[in-house]
């Protein structure tokens, strides 16, 4: 490990809750955001932006319960510049051993003009709710929205009365990804040296990755003097996404020679989280994406191969354990018992409860009995598809039939609401048939979003990990499972979206509705 003693500290912010959920189609259930908060906190992030509480109850709910159970992060809520807003976000984090106000308004001239607010009606109204806010904690974060489209002048003049106010944090969007590394640098470096009380506050940094450039400006502005950084995992965010942490923690860590920076992130646990947020959310990491992606250690070129077998370092500058990547390697076999199981789970990083393990035991072994090697990412596999326990609806068995010169044949029997019931239909290939069999047994008007098949492992025997994403009625609900059979994985992974569709319905209809407030609304 690198000495820190002659480094600077830099502060991670994650927003993968709040930013990241705004991903359409992102949308999570309360007890996935319990769970990534979990993971957050434990891989040392230093603070959870764990969602926005005014924009409904069941945010307001997940917030209030993460800021209960962290252990070590500092809990923010984030806050509109009203009062309402304020106190809202105060009620949800308040229980946090440390909590955290973040509160915004757009400054930038189009940003103005939404709440049609001149430059002197939005400078009061600043004062009024960073002061505000500054009375009920003693920890506020303060955004200028769209900050790099602001007049530096008018910048200047709102930065200091926010930090006179009682910001701790100043925290400088790249809100559309207009921005460039030279650009990013020289704005906080020139914001530091002209704002009186700039040596009080800590600046950070929050970039979107429009044009491609989000990490790169991010580390910018840490050279130019920011000390945070707001990211989330996996890149996930509106848009083309935001920084993504695990780009400079990495970035940070391995070219510590030319940025003398460090965090207190274990990135050991990278990659399962990268692997859960991409589970949880339905967006699929690419396979060329850094650090995280299939192929970041994959190695396909002869002359690539060969430097790798003489010296690792020929090819890799970091790696794959330093992300949490076992490797591929293959102890475990169908004579394996469940403490092998669950020892291998966490030399993996991964920790599951009884109940958890029991169903990934299972389906284990009857994957050990179709494969003649497990891999590691197999396993992976098999966790990240593991989860809901009370399911109003299963698949009991399964049978395709395809012709070459005709439709697909598709005989399903599906247990719904604890009744067996049988369908059979014809479709445009098995896995069109076999939608088209569930919504005979569970009739439904969901439309289909997203359908994805990733192949685990190499070989025909690998398996096959589907996503599935449904939207009914504004309510959007996603799906995985892994199996061996790519259309026994589609027919899991189709009715694994149907059941959550089906929980968050029944919410909705409970008056936990996750979307009450759209993002147009709370700008």
């Amino acid at each position: 490990m690198t000495d820190n003693t002659q480094k600077d500290r830099v502060w991670i912010f994650d927003t993968t809750l709040r930013d990241g959920e705004q991903s359409p189609g992102a949308t999570m259930t309360h007890d996935e955001k319990l769970e990534i908060a979990g993971l957050l906190d434990d891989m040392g992030v230093d603070i959870i932006e764990a969602g926005f509480p005014i924009a409904s109850e069941g945010d307001f709910a997940a917030v209030s319960e993460i800021a209960k159970n962290a252990k070590n992060a500092v809990i923010c809520g984030l806050a509109r510049a009203q009062i309402g807003d304020i106190d809202r976000c105060w009620e949800a984090v308040r229980h946090a051993r440390q909590p955290r106000i973040h509160t915004f308004i757009g400054t930038s001239p189009l940003h103005r003009a939404i709440p049609n607010l001149t430059k002197d009606e939005m400078a009061e109204r600043i004062h009024q709710t960073v002061t505000h806010a500054r009375n009920l904690c003693d920890n506020v974060q303060w955004s200028p929205m769209d900050a790099t489209r602001t007049e530096f002048d008018y910048l200047c003049r709102v930065i200091e009365i926010a930090i006179k106010a009682g910001a701790s944090t100043i925290n400088i969007p790249d809100t559309v990804g207009y921005t460039a590394p030279g650009e990013s640098a020289a704005l906080i470096r020139r914001l530091i040296e002209t704002v009186p009380g700039a040596d009080s506050v800590i600046f950070a940094t929050h970039c979107h990755n429009d044009l491609g450039m989000a990490t790169a400006n991010a580390l910018a502005a840490v050279e130019g003097g920011a000390r945070q950084i707001e990211c989330t995992i996996n890149g996930l965010g509106e848009r083309a996404g935001n920084t993504a942490l695990e780009e400079v923690v990495m970035a940070l860590r391995v070219r510590g020679d030319i940025m003398p920076y460090y965090t207190n992130i274990d990135t050991k646990k990278i990659m399962h989280i990268s692997r859960r947020v991409s589970t949880v959310s339905g967006f699929p990491v690419q396979f060329n994406k850094a650090i995280v992606g299939k192929n970041a250690f994959a190695h396909e070129s002869g002359i690539h191969q060969d430097g790798m077998l003489k010296n690792a370092e020929t090819f890799e500058i970091m790696r794959p354990e330093d992300v949490g990547i076992a490797g591929t390697s293959l102890p475990l076999g169908k004579h394996s018992g469940r403490a092998a199981l669950r020892a291998k789970l966490k030399e993996m990083g991964v920790e599951v409860g009884d109940n958890q393990l029991k169903d990934i035991f299972v389906r284990f072994k009857e994957l050990a009995d179709r494969k003649k090697e497990v891999y590691d990412d197999d396993i992976l596999a098999l966790v990240s598809a593991s989860g809901d326990a009370d399911l109003h609806l299963q698949i009991v068995s399964l049978k395709v039939v395809c012709g070459t010169g005709g439709p697909a044949e598709a005989v399903l029997e599906m247990d719904v609401g604890g009744e067996e019931k049988m369908a059979t239909a014809s479709g445009d290939g098995p896995v069109d048939a076999t939608f088209k069999a569930v919504r005979k047994l569970y009739p439904n008007e969901a439309r289909l979003q997203l359908y994805q098949v990733n192949a685990v492992t190499e070989g025909t025997d690998a398996q096959a990990t589907v996503s599935v994403r449904l939207e009914e009625d504004g309510i959007i609900a996603t799906g995985q499972s892994a199996n061996t059979d790519t259309v026994v994985a589609s027919a899991m992974a189709y009715v694994a979206a149907l059941n959550r569709l089906l929980v968050r319905r029944q919410k909705v209809g409970a008056g936990a509705d996750a979307r009450e407030i759209s993002w147009k609304e709370l700008s």
